[in-house]
Parts: structure tokens; sequence; C-alpha cells
């Protein structure tokens, strides 16, 4: 795996990569960064392709917007990713959040994109939306006591039912840490998007990737129903680290449906 830095938008993006062949780039959920899909990217590489995890604008290693951005600010933005990488339209993978901004370029930019998976899709039902509008909108100020890391550690806990991977839970929670004046500016982005319309434009071949045990799975399950075009895949149990937790079914479900 090689790193490297691109200029972007508003200012340097960081990413990773692995592997020869077709490209495949991986928009992570957030506040985490390309990070999460390290367990993946050698299996991704072995199958034949060139995995390349970015970090989303103001999360990671890559420089921030000035305010927090909107999805479509974020689809425009990955258009000057994708020309410095020389990508004409490489297959995408988004997860979470990553998935509504790959929906929205997919959407809106039809010639950028190849195959288009979705993982973990984010079509709340207003009840599912004033449930995540409960969580921690607002910057993790250090506190003398060190009672900021707990409070990161129990915001994740929250987040994350029937959690069981500690070294995985460890490191994003660092993500957090990382980044603790705008954490929170996922949630914001997430949650004032309504990706109905991008689900009707899309055109790509596309796959709903999900698994039984993650937040997403009823809204990913939906999702799928409504474009009987699209393929799905369901992975056993598992939350939204499953790419930590299942690494090799995770990579075979992706390769399986680029490869069909």
């Amino acid at each position: 795996m090689k790193r490297f830095y691109l200029d972007g938008r508003w200012g340097q993006v960081h990413g990773r990569e692995a592997g020869d062949g077709p490209s495949l780039l991986l928009l992570h959920q957030s506040p985490l960064s390309g990070a999460m899909f390290d367990p993946a990217l050698p299996l991704l590489a072995a199958a034949g392709f060139r995995a390349i995890a970015l970090d989303t604008p103001g999360f990671g290693l890559s420089d921030p917007p000035p305010n927090p951005a909107s999805i479509p600010d974020h689809a425009d933005a990955l258009l000057t990713i994708l020309d410095a990488l020389g990508l004409t339209a490489p297959h995408i993978l988004g997860h979470h959040t990553g998935a509504l901004i790959a929906a929205n370029l997919a959407a809106r930019h039809p010639a950028r994109v190849g195959k288009l998976i979705l993982n973990g899709v984010p079509w709340l039902t207003p009840d599912e939306r004033a449930h995540f509008a409960t969580f921690r909108f607002a910057p993790l100020d250090p506190a003398p006591d060190g009672s900021h890391l707990t409070a990161a550690w129990a915001q994740r806990l929250r987040a994350s039912p029937g959690w069981s991977n500690l070294p995985a839970m460890h490191k994003h929670v660092t993500e957090m840490l990382r980044i603790p004046d705008r954490y929170h500016w996922g949630f914001i982005m997430a949650l004032s998007h309504d990706m109905t319309p991008d689900l009707a434009a899309i055109t790509a071949p596309t796959l709903v990737l999900s698994n039984s045990g993650e937040d997403l799975y009823a809204a990913s399950r939906r999702a799928a129903a409504h474009r009987a075009d699209w393929a799905f895949t369901a992975l056993d149990s598992g939350t939204h680290d499953i790419v930590d937790e299942q690494p090799g079914a995770w990579a075979a479900a992706v390769t399986r449906f680029l490869n069909s």
C-alpha cells in the first residue's frame, strides 16, 4: 500500500492505494477516514483491482472546507480528484456518508462512474432521521480531566450497537479525536441531505451492500427494494465496522459484483 496527497478544492486530499487493474474508489463513513478500508485493500489488490481509499475533505489527513460542506459540494469536489488521479469513470464504493457522496456523484455526473456500490444506504425514514439527530452535534472540546476522551468513546459506543471488535473501536475513536473541532460535520451533512432524487436518477449498475447487524440494514433493504434493477447482498451479523470484522467476506462481495 502506498499513500499520496493531491491538490483538491479545499486544499490537499490524502489517500492510499494498492494494486493494479480496474480502479475502485472507496469513500468512507464519517467521521472516519480511508483507513477504514485498510483491512480490505490488499484483498482487493490481490483480486486484480487498483483500490484507492480517500480521506474525505475535513476527515483523516485531508484539509477541510471552511465550513461543513453539503453532499453535492463533496461530490463536485471529488471530480477534481478523479481528474488528478487520471480516472474517467472508476468503479465507486461509498460506505454510509460515503454512499451519499457516491450516489449524488453518480446521479449528477453519470459519465464519471463505472459500477456503483452503496454500502449501508442512509435512505432514512423520518423516525430514523430523528433518532440519528439525537447524536452529539458539537465540537469535542478538550477537558482538563480528560473526560472528553471517555465522551468520545461513549459517543461511538452508542452509535455501534452489537460491537465486538475492540481494535476497530479504538481505531475509529482515535479518528474522532484527530479532528475534535469537526468530527460532527459528517452527521450534519448526512442528515441535511435527502437522497431520494439521487436514488431515482442513478443509471450505473448498482449493488446495495449491507450486513444484518448494522444500523442501516433496514434502510439499505428499502433502497434496494426501491430499485428493482439493483443487486442486493447482505453479509451476516457484524456492525458498521464490517470491513474490520469480516474483511474477507466483504471484499469477496465487492469483487463478485465488479466482476459480474
